[in-house]
């Protein structure tokens, strides 16, 4: 009798990665990084000593969040962080007031420009989804 490995695709595959500090990136883009504790059958995970990391170019700022339980659906990626490699990323950390600001001007710029292209497009006579003169 042979023995074929199986490969798990589930919330049992999570077992490896308990008490091991992980990256879980969310739907809403948020990247919370935590020591996994527990999960169940759901995928739903429950992360100890956990922040908030917001990247803004080569910066980042983190907001501590402690337990940080995280409904499975919501969970876009995560793994396991190397801490060696993390020390040698070309990353700044920065005060998060200073990251906070920095998204904003980032988020302003981007609108600003998103404003421009629809105007431009509109100007050549593309339909521009989402614009006010739109009837739907």
């Amino acid at each position: 009798m042979s023995f074929t490995p199986q490969f798990f695709t589930t919330a049992e595959s999570l077992v490896d990665s308990l008490d091991k500090k992980l990256l879980v990136v969310l739907r809403d883009g948020r990247k919370i990084i935590g020591v996994l504790r527990s999960y169940d059958q759901f995928a739903n995970l429950v992360l100890q000593d956990s922040l908030e990391r917001i990247y803004v170019g080569d910066a980042y700022g983190d907001i501590e969040r402690g337990v940080f339980i995280i409904r499975g659906e919501n969970v876009v990626l995560l793994g396991e962080i190397d801490g060696e490699v993390e020390d040698e990323l070309p990353l700044r950390q920065l005060p998060i007031q200073d990251i906070m600001q920095m998204q904003r001007e980032e988020a302003e710029a981007k609108a600003r420009k998103d404003k421009l292209r629809l105007h431009l497009l509109h100007k050549q006579g593309f339909s521009v989804d989402f614009a006010d003169h739109d009837l739907y």
